[in-house]
């Protein structure tokens, strides 16, 4: 039987942003995939300002900008012309919120887990492939996990980054509450196409009964565009799926001939949904990821707010395996990452419908967890930055804790860059420092 501090089940970004940041703690963790390969497709490709940070403090953030781009201005045609521009985005100022980035950066996902999995790599991770889970318990003192080949794991601690149909949850009997957020499927593909300018994120609206809208994005660093096609609900979309049903489609709700797209690389369907776990943590199991919470694509929230989960939850894990902190620190993980996750489906589910801008609440700069147990204000006049928020341009202390002196207080800052003291005098956190491990 195979042993390992922490078993993370999915290779996904949320995954593989949590074996890196474990790896560089120090803890011995494992991650297993089902798959035989990581997943193809250029699904989330949208990362957000506030990801972008992490990926600088998780040693990735150039390999991600040398790989990706900034998303193009859309252009809506009509009977086959140009009809105007369409933004996106609401624009953000250079230095909003304390971050050098401005708006979402364009990665297909394929790519970001290929840039993160040569991370993990790197700092001696691994990833075992074609290990579907089938079972997996806990007692005590850890949890033991089985698969349908390959030997069982034994793991102190275990993560189910799985995706929205979590074995793990499901083995676990977690529920999830949500709604579907539109009846009408969609048909996503990677394609490649010949006489269409890569300036443009084109978008095609309807073109009648019976037809929904149909859009291709030029994917930032890659010869593929993106294609989104909407349909009426109760449309059974298997026959589209492959490369002769993708050129169909195209070619009737655009001005493109079917032979103008040379490639069909990756083709899948869904519907949109929004649910939420009803909890992140079993015993010594925790959920990440899509296993805890499924969004709408609109406005890009699922992937980001995924690796905040994995961020939150890494420096825990490590403080605790490396005894510095007591066990009931990792309590906090489903106390601050549940509500903020539940605001952002929130924010993803009226962007999808119309109801909100993709704006400055979706680049998730300013989420903060100042109602958590972990987040102590105690000075008699708090200034703009209080416990619980993001700490704006820190420069970081390594994977610890850091100290920062302005003239409103002194903050303790925790390794994922949020306040969690905040005061008048260092002296007076002795009490803080002991309970979450920093010493």
């Amino acid at each position: 039987m195979r042993q390992t501090d922490v078993l993370i089940v999915g290779a996904g970004p949320t995954g593989l942003a949590l074996g890196i940041d474990l790896a560089r703690r120090g803890v011995d963790a494992l991650v297993v995939e089902r798959g035989a390969t990581l997943a193809p497709g250029s699904r989330g490709k949208g990362l957000q300002p506030r990801t972008l940070e992490i990926y600088e403090d998780l040693g990735v953030l150039d390999a991600v900008l040398d790989a990706g781009g900034p998303y193009p201005v859309g252009m809506i045609w009509q009977d086959g012309e140009q009809a105007g521009e369409h933004r996106m985005f609401d624009p953000a100022e250079a230095g909003e919120e304390g971050s050098r980035f401005t708006g979402p950066w364009m990665l297909p996902q394929w790519r970001n887990q290929e840039i993160l999995r040569a991370r993990l790599t790197e700092l001696g991770g691994a990833i075992v492939f074609g290990h579907e889970l089938t079972e997996i318990e806990q007692d005590a003192e850890g949890v033991t996990a089985r698969f349908a080949s390959g030997g069982p794991v034994r793991a102190r601690y275990a993560v189910a980054a799985d995706g929205g149909r979590s074995a793990v949850r499901r083995a676990l009997g977690i529920g999830m509450t949500g709604e579907t957020v539109d009846p009408d499927p969609l048909l996503v593909a990677d394609v490649r196409i010949t006489g269409l300018e890569r300036t443009w994120w084109h978008v095609f609206p309807p073109a009648g009964e019976g037809t929904g809208f149909l859009a291709l994005c030029p994917l930032a660093g890659t010869e593929d565009f993106q294609l989104a096609a909407q349909f009426p609900d109760g449309t059974d979309l298997a026959p589209l799926l492959g490369p002769g049903g993708v050129r169909e489609v195209i070619a009737a709700r655009t001005h493109l001939a079917a032979e103008d797209v040379t490639e069909v690389r990756w083709s899948s369907s869904f519907r949109p949904r929004a649910a939420l776990a009803d909890r992140f943590r079993e015993g010594r199991i925790f959920l990440a990821g899509d296993a805890a919470h499924v969004h709408s694509p609109a406005g890009g929230q699922g992937l980001n707010t995924s690796v905040q989960d994995a961020y939150n939850l890494g420096w825990k894990l490590g403080a605790v395996l490396g005894g510095r902190a007591p066990a009931a620190l990792l309590d906090t993980y489903e106390e601050e990452r549940r509500p903020n996750a539940a605001a952002m489906l929130g924010l993803s589910t009226a962007i999808h419908r119309g109801e909100a801008r993709r704006g400055a609440k979706t680049r998730q700069l300013g989420l903060h967890y100042r109602a958590s147990s972990l987040s102590e204000e105690t000075r008699p006049a708090p200034g703009p930055i209080r416990a619980g928020d993001r700490m704006p341009d820190l420069t970081r202390n390594g994977t610890d804790w850091t100290v920062v002196q302005q003239e409103d207080g002194v903050f303790l800052v925790r390794p994922d860059g949020h306040v969690g003291w905040a005061g008048t005098t260092e002296r007076d956190a002795r009490e803080y420092r002991a309970r979450v491990g920093f010493f």
